[in-house]
């Protein structure tokens, strides 16, 4: 079969049965090409490829990392002056977590298009997709090893365990199935459930699949041991915030595993140098642990929305000169300056920003500036990947997990890691609530800008806490789950037993 046949094929197996179908619904075998598609490693990684790439295509919507993750608390303003002012007031309304508005399609914003964060359908294409990957390699592709269909197997269960991950964020609760041709209507799951579920899935495929690749290519840009194991600690921590119970048991698998992952020394955290910091951030470094690897080299075609930094950047970090004089929107003073507070030493504040606190479009978020390449009237964001579990997020994790623990020297230990990498005063305080805050503060400095900060609020419950978000929610609102998003009409197309969001069908 040539490569063109075998790429047909899979555009036959992956997008015939969706076609005007409902996501559970699959033509039967017979009527797809699978079983003269999975017949090499070939196939495999093209497979694998591909569940990548549709991944990819609900990140690049629109400015997805920063609406969902990012400016929902309420810190983020439009600059007054700048590119498409009325159009960029949209992270405002996000900030006052009206997402109907945000959604509404007459308004200045419309070409943000939020209401794409509503329909969960490419999300299950993904699934369907490993679902059937899956089944295919335990029935025995020719030409794998034992060694590489364990692999596969864990790379395929990780992104089927991601993408549930990604939709519980979203939207609470999901439809649950790991069935290759699932044919049954089923209700939504309880997320809580469905982390289980996947932490059961996921935690078997984690000693089968290597730390790294010895290809750079695939460093970061594809499951690794370590991405795993990121994956179930963020997990384990999402469950540990709604699962109150049972928190001790997430907690000490979170504990766990953040050790393996230390003492494996597979990952590092590179100096905030330039060349440093622009390794990183160009993506496949040793501190990556999964991203969605974008290259200019590789004509990598990204909306002009999608990078994180395009709202925070101006020129020179972003072009064209002519209209980007000025940043297209800041964070608030207040709550910069309590990230990184005058008198402290932190070199992030000075290394990551300039203009920090002046509440207008000369704020820019340097940290996203380092890797630019285009020049005149190339309108361009800086050549970044899409980040999505960093080694110092991990540490973090395990920090915040020894804390909940009680193990505070561990806690501080782990903690002093990305502080000292930072040349940040070391912390020396109280373990307890204060460390706990102290670490959760941390997260948001260090993780600024990579999608963590509102699903911290949220998990944590610190989102109810205006000491933490600058527009908090009552408790009313958390517990009808006005955190999620809305959930498109569609999923109920073909599936009665689909409820959506409450808390959004009564705005």
């Amino acid at each position: 079969m040539t490569i063109m046949k075998k790429r047909i094929a899979i555009l036959v197996l992956l997008f015939a049965s969706y076609s005007c179908k409902e996501f559970l619904t699959v033509e039967p075998l017979d009527r797809l090409t699978g079983n003269n598609f999975y017949q090499s490693v070939t196939d495999v990684e093209t497979n694998i490829a591909n569940m990548y790439s549709m991944f990819f295509d609900k990140l690049n919507e629109g400015w997805i990392i920063g609406g969902i993750g990012e400016v929902r608390s309420g810190e983020v303003f439009a600059s007054p002056n700048g590119n498409s002012y009325s159009s960029r007031r949209v992270v405002e309304v996000l900030g006052r977590n009206d997402l109907l508005t945000a959604m509404d399609p007459t308004q200045p914003w419309n070409w943000y298009h939020y209401e794409r964060v509503t329909n969960w359908t490419r999300y299950y294409q993904v699934i369907q997709t490993a679902n059937i990957l899956i089944d295919k390699l335990n029935e025995g592709i020719p030409g794998l090893s034992e060694t590489e269909k364990k692999r596969y197997l864990a790379e395929a269960t990780f992104i089927r365990c991601f993408t549930y991950f990604w939709m519980v964020r979203l939207y609470g609760d999901v439809v649950y199935y790991t069935e290759p041709y699932q044919e049954e209507a089923l209700p939504r799951e309880p997320m809580v459930s469905v982390m289980n579920k996947c932490l059961d899935d996921l935690r078997p495929h984690k000693d089968n699949i290597p730390w790294t690749y010895s290809d750079p290519a695939l460093k970061g840009a594809r499951a690794s041991r370590g991405g795993i194991i990121a994956l179930l600690m963020h997990m384990n921590m999402w469950n540990a915030g709604f699962d109150r119970n049972n928190r001790q048991r997430y907690y000490e698998e979170v504990a766990a595993l953040g050790t393996e992952l230390i003492e494996s020394n597979a990952y590092r955290l590179y100096p905030l140098t330039e060349e440093g910091w622009a390794t990183v951030m160009k993506g496949r470094s040793d501190e990556s642990l999964f991203e969605f690897y974008r290259s200019i080299n590789y004509q990598d075609q990204n909306e002009a929305l999608s990078p994180f930094g395009d709202h925070f950047l101006r020129w020179p970090y972003k072009f064209p000169r002519y209209n980007n004089q000025i940043s297209h929107c800041y964070f608030i003073d207040t709550y910069m300056a309590k990230l990184y507070p005058a008198g402290v030493a932190d070199k992030r504040r000075d290394f990551w920003f300039t203009d920090m606190l002046s509440n207008s479009g000369q704020f820019t978020a340097v940290k996203f500036g380092f890797n630019v390449y285009a020049s005149g009237n190339e309108d361009r964001n800086p050549d970044n990947t899409f980040m999505i579990f960093r080694y110092a997020d991990a540490i973090l994790l395990h920090a915040e997990a020894l804390a909940e623990l009680s193990r505070d020297n561990e806690a501080i230990a782990s903690l002093n890691l990305i502080r000292n990498r930072a040349e940040a005063t070391p912390y020396t305080g109280a373990g307890g609530a204060m460390l706990k805050d102290f670490i959760f503060w941390e997260r948001c400095r260090e993780l600024f800008g990579e999608g963590h900060r509102y699903f911290d609020l949220v998990r944590t419950q610190r989102i109810m806490n205006p000491t933490f978000a600058r527009n908090p929610l009552n408790s009313d609102q958390y517990n009808r789950r006005a955190w999620t998003w809305p959930i498109d009409q569609s999923a109920r197309a073909n599936n009665p037993r689909i409820v959506l969001n409450e808390y959004w069908l009564s705005r």
